[in-house]
């Protein structure tokens, strides 16, 4: 009768267990080189960074966290609450994977199972090279400063100027494009908040019924009632 007994509470225990770690946004992952630490499933309410799950890992690299999702949203992985330790992702419902190394923890992830995620990726990649030439423009013009050619100057900030309107039409562009996606609103809010009020009507008018009722969607709307109420 106690071996029967003892058999249910285990049995009990293992079912608890698991749905401890059931929810609509299960994170898989492995920080190889990792040992010993905690790993925190983590995502912003309101304006405060706050952890969701979390797992203490001995031995093992590998982890499993969890949270109740109902629209897409930035989350991160973080290594022992260190703020320099951050893997930020766009979480969605279902399974989502993110591996990387202990030494190059941020720069060496790879994250698979979140659409919004790969555009989020692809948008990142081009603004790289809008970064890149903007870097190089603030090179040359201190060159040209440091010899007084105002010439070039004068010249290098009209290509400044003229890059940033690149890249706020190409921002607009790939949000209009991808209006299905939550993706969308958010890269506005991000990218976006001191372009022309027009470019983020443009997005917002685009935005799929469901992405403008989404958390973006929303912030993104209250984003621009604020500046034309602030412009009255």
């Amino acid at each position: 009768m106690k071996k029967i007994i003892s058999c249910i509470v285990i049995v009990s225990l293992l079912i608890s267990c698991g749905e401890s770690k059931k929810g609509s946004l299960t994170v898989k992952g492995n920080i190889r080189g990792l040992k010993k630490g905690t790993v925190y499933l983590q995502k912003f309410k309101d304006t405060l960074l706050v952890s969701v799950d979390s797992v203490q890992l001995n031995g093992d690299s590998n982890f499993i966290l969890v949270d109740n999702i109902e629209n897409p949203e930035i989350y991160y992985v973080t290594l022992n609450k260190n703020a320099n330790q951050k893997i930020p992702f766009f979480g969605e419902k279902g399974e989502i994977t993110i591996t990387s190394k202990l030494d190059k923890f941020q720069t060496a992830a790879k994250i698979s199972g979140s659409l919004n995620q790969e555009l989020l990726d692809e948008y990142n990649a081009m603004a790289k090279k809008f970064s890149g030439k903007q870097l190089d423009l603030i090179k040359e013009k201190f060159e040209a400063q440091k010899n007084n050619d105002t010439a070039l100057i004068s010249k290098i900030k009209k290509e400044e100027t003229s890059l940033i309107r690149r890249k706020y039409y190409y921002t607009t562009n790939f949000a209009v494009n991808n209006a299905k996606f939550e993706v969308a609103p958010y890269i506005a809010l991000t990218e976006l908040y001191y372009a022309n009020i027009k470019l983020l009507d443009t997005v917002n008018n685009s935005l799929s019924k469901k992405v403008k009722a989404s958390k973006y969607g929303k912030e993104l709307n209250e984003f621009i009632e604020g500046i034309k109420k602030n412009e009255k």
